[in-house]
């Protein structure tokens, strides 16, 4: 084993302890396991007090960072957001929740980063990624805006050098038809593709492709032929993740059923610039339902670390 795997994520449940940080494992990236006896690894104090849509990457330095929505729904769905998902779009997660670390053990203290204006509805579902050719990195996600009135989500980014301060936000994609959320994005050969969930036209994940990080980005419809298999609103949070034979592993987050049932759905494909991913469920295995996180790769060092302290 040359490289190992961890899940950042969190879990959907009636109870605030679901809205925090959980950490899964894997050796192979096919099976999964649980660590700190499925309990959080961390908690989040600050804002809501609660945490969705966490993301991880290891910065050029070797920190660590992970970035999350602050939004805590088990807390205050019914109260300060009026039981509506349309008042959480609006008045939801307006800073994001973040940690650094040196070694995926010992966490620095939370504290929440600001990226958008006022003019932002709710901030969802961080996604970090490097450019090489700016040494920056670019977090984006996605958000309603005063724009045109909160209406179709579109997908934002910002670029930082040290998670300390953030340029101002652009649109990195918009759909004319349908509001879009949820972008995990990766490179290949130079390439860059963008996952994203589209709301309507059609209400899945939709594949994307540019030769820029920001875009402009184009459809890859080799991609929809395995999507369209599958039931429309019920699909979203794409994260993806190359294993050690140059394989792709895609994982798309089923929320369209009763709670006891959710999970990530795996795919599998030889490669990015195919945009063939096949479903394969029989060649995975996971101990309880993950909700909307991120895949990183981690030393087998690193992996034995995180077992160990959990």
């Amino acid at each position: 084993m040359k490289q190992a795997y961890l899940f950042v994520h969190f879990k959907e449940k009636n109870t605030p302890d679901g809205e925090q940080v959980y950490f899964s494992v894997s050796a192979d990236g096919f099976n999964w396991e649980m660590v700190n006896s499925g309990n959080p690894v961390l908690e989040s104090t600050l804002g809501d007090c609660g945490v969705r849509d966490c993301t991880i990457i290891r910065t050029k330095t070797g920190k660590f960072v992970i970035l999350a929505t602050d939004l805590a729904l088990a807390r205050h769905y019914d109260g300060k957001y009026k039981g509506t998902w349309h008042e959480i779009g609006i008045n939801g997660s307006k800073d994001m929740a973040l940690w650094e670390s040196d070694d995926l053990v010992n966490w620095s203290a939370q504290r929440l980063v600001k990226l958008g204006t006022d003019d932002f509805g709710c901030l969802w579902a961080p996604d970090i990624i490097y450019d090489s050719k700016n040494d920056d990195y670019v977090i984006h996600w996605s958000s309603s805006h005063k724009s045109n009135n909160y209406g179709f989500k579109k997908i934002y980014y910002c670029r930082t050098k040290d998670f300390l301060s953030f340029c101002e936000a652009k649109v990195l994609y918009e759909k004319e038809d349908s509001g879009i959320i949820d972008s995990a994005m990766y490179e290949e050969n130079g390439k860059f593709y963008n996952f994203v969930k589209s709301e309507q036209n059609p209400g899945i994940i939709i594949m994307l492709k540019s030769d820029n990080i920001t875009g402009p980005f184009t459809r890859v419809y080799e991609f929809d032929p395995e999507m369209a298999k599958l039931a429309q609103g019920q699909y979203e949070a794409p994260t993806a993740v190359r294993t050690e034979d140059g394989r792709w592993l895609l994982f798309l987050d089923f929320y369209g059923t009763t709670k006891d049932k959710q999970g990530y759905v795996p795919f599998v494909a030889d490669s990015m610039e195919s945009g063939l991913f096949i479903r394969s469920d029989k060649d995975f295995s996971f101990p309880y339902g993950f909700k909307h996180g991120t895949i990183l790769t981690i030393t087998p060092e690193e992996y034995v670390r995180i077992k160990k302290a959990y």
